[in-house]
């Protein structure tokens, strides 16, 4: 098979002529700052969609994260549980509030945190459950709020990769006390960067917009702050095009469907790889990304693989590191020297070939066919 001769990167977002104009009139208005009315009308869809009450937009999906557990109001000393295998955007707002982090396994199937671990490691001092959606498969939703609210523990549900994904009849994001969804460049709905905080609380929502806003006071009492805040805001720019892919996002979600679902039939039978399940009972694969573990057993090696692929023209990009295994993390004490088997099999055999919003069906049909060669 020829090379293909443009290089595909693992991600190309799809901006299209109507998102360009939609901030060409935001900045024609003059409103390109926080201030602009559609940073409102974007939260407001936005929640109506999830089907939330709260939504407040905020300038990336890591700021989210750091909103959401400050709004807690954790304490030092303060566990909050959370898989090895995720962004280290997760383990770091924990460790930014002085609260603990406490690693779990993941599932070796769903690659989601393994929930047969989180009630081992309750105690005393736990008051929360920091759960991402990984890759584009949901958790088990019920057994979570199960032992959330068994254990009476906060629930902060990080949606950013799976913005349009239902488990059963609900779209994720309106399962935790504080949800969050990203909006960076290679998500389903981007804004170049962003994020966006969702609840049903009230009093989380009021803490979520002071802190996200410097917790300044209101009126003439503006400058006298309440608390340390954080210029996180969004901009009227970025909801200008969060609007109007919005206006897309069923197309949006088809595609990923698409794209993901192509790959999984014809690369199921590939006897050295591991792919994430296609779909579950309680909710289908929506392919954030489109994963493959090599097998321990496989003739070719991880690094071949992505070598022979990066010769094709076809980028690719390696798993989550596991939280455990951050050295910084662990020189610093955050995190005791654990073993977590599975995340690190996981992390030290994945990698993840293009599945962009911008593919065409030339390329997907080039880096299927080049993927299929390798491991036949």
């Amino acid at each position: 098979m020829s090379k293909f001769k443009k290089f595909i990167p693992v991600n190309t977002p799809l901006i299209n002529e109507s998102d360009a104009l939609a901030v060409y009139n935001s900045i024609k208005s003059g409103w390109i700052s926080s201030e602009g009315p559609n940073v409102k009308k974007f939260e407001t869809k936005i929640a109506k969609y999830i089907g939330r009450k709260y939504a407040s937009a905020v300038s990336s999906g890591t700021a989210a994260l750091e909103v959401a557990i400050k709004s807690l109001s954790l304490k030092k000393g303060d566990e909050v549980i959370l898989p090895a295998f995720t962004i280290i955007s997760n383990v770091n707002a924990i460790i930014k509030t002085g609260a603990k982090p406490v690693v779990v396994d993941v599932d070796i199937k769903t690659w989601n945190i393994k929930i047969e671990d989180i009630e081992k490691k309750i105690n005393k001092n736990t008051r929360c459950l920091m759960l991402p959606h990984i890759y584009g498969l949901t958790n088990n939703m019920d057994r979570i709020l199960k032992i959330v609210k068994k254990n009476k523990l906060f629930l902060i549900e990080d949606a950013a990769e799976v913005f349009g994904l239902k488990y059963k009849n609900k779209y994720c994001g309106s399962f935790g006390d504080i949800s969050i969804l990203s909006f960076y460049a290679n998500k389903h709905i981007t804004t170049g960067e962003g994020g966006m905080l969702l609840t049903n609380n009230p009093k989380l929502n009021d803490k979520i917009i002071n802190y996200k806003n410097l917790c300044f006071g209101k009126g003439q009492d503006r400058f006298k702050n309440s608390d340390i805040g954080w210029n996180y805001r969004y901009t009227n720019l970025q909801a200008s095009l969060g609007l109007n892919q919005l206006k897309r996002i069923n197309n949006i979600i088809k595609k990923k469907f698409h794209i993901g679902n192509y790959y999984y039939k014809h690369f199921k039978n590939l006897k050295n790889i591991i792919l994430q399940p296609n779909k579950l009972p309680y909710c289908k694969n929506i392919y954030w990304v489109f994963g493959i573990v090599v097998k321990k057993k496989s003739k070719i090696k991880i690094e071949d693989v992505i070598k022979k692929l990066n010769q094709k023209n076809i980028g690719t990009r390696p798993f989550f590191w596991p939280v455990h295994k951050q050295k910084f993390l662990i020189k610093n004490k955050y995190i005791k020297r654990i073993r977590l088997p599975n995340s690190e099999y996981i992390a030290n055999n994945g990698f993840y070939i293009p599945s962009g919003l911008g593919l065409n069906s030339k390329e997907l049909e080039y880096i299927k066919n080049t993927v299929v060669d390798i491991f036949k």
